[in-house]
């Protein structure tokens, strides 16, 4: 079977992506820092689709824990996808840049930029020895559009963009693409804007944008999950 490692696979996005690829015969390493619900999503999701997954609670800023992940894909048998969802904002709610505090800005691009990187570098030789091994980093229209708030945050996500874009370039054998899912109604979003009452897509919505890459390997590159979607109708 397949084996994907997501990060911050507890809820939200992670979870759901967890959930169909498991329901497609995938097995799973879920990374997230709250233990209790990951162990309960994991253990959802093994008995739901009779597959094998893994639950490693931890900060995936954190060597051990990445270590971990990538010890735990092994043993299942290898590892084809390796997606980096895992997120930090910078401040919650969001605030201007003149008052961002600058250990939160840190906190965001050691999250989603520096740990992101570092779990691909101890993944590589794993992901190159799959016939079909891939890199999906979840990225936010917040990388390419200036939202008033949205600036580490933003930031961070356009860091990562470059980043996968030149993994791209050093690794043909793999796939790397970086997955702008649009708003979703998640708990990062109702940390970053809790007074926002507009109504958003499930994440479950943003899913089949994922599988679509996965079904039809397109060229590395951004995609947006509209557009994704889109191509799919």
């Amino acid at each position: 079977m397949p084996v994907a490692v997501i990060t911050g696979g507890s809820k939200g996005l992670g979870c759901a992506l967890g959930a169909a690829l498991a329901g497609r015969g995938w097995d799973l390493v879920l990374g997230a820092r709250s233990e209790g619900v990951l162990e309960a999503t994991a253990g959802e999701l093994g008995r739901r689709h009779g597959a094998r997954v893994v639950a490693v609670a931890g900060d995936v800023r954190d060597e051990a824990h990445r270590r971990a992940l990538v010890a735990a894909a092994d043993r299942l048998g290898g590892l084809d996808l390796l997606v980096s969802n895992a997120s930090a904002l910078g401040a919650e709610p969001l605030v201007r840049l003149e008052v961002l505090p600058l250990a939160g800005l840190r906190e965001a691009l050691e999250t989603n930029v520096v740990a992101a990187l570092a779990l691909v570098q101890e993944a590589l030789p794993l992901l190159r020895a799959s016939e079909a091994g891939a890199v999906a980093v979840v990225s936010s229209d917040a990388a390419v559009e200036p939202y008033a708030t949205w600036g580490g945050y933003g930031a961070s996500k356009a860091a990562l963009d470059q980043l996968a874009a030149v993994l791209a370039q050093e690794e043909p054998g793999l796939r790397v693409w970086a997955v702008d899912p649009g708003d979703m109604a998640t708990g990062l979003y109702a940390a970053a804007v809790p007074d926002d009452p507009a109504p958003r897509p499930d994440p479950e919505t943003v899913v089949p944008a994922f599988l679509r890459l996965l079904d039809r390997r397109p060229a590395d590159g951004r995609y947006t999950a509209e557009a994704l979607l889109g191509a799919e109708r």
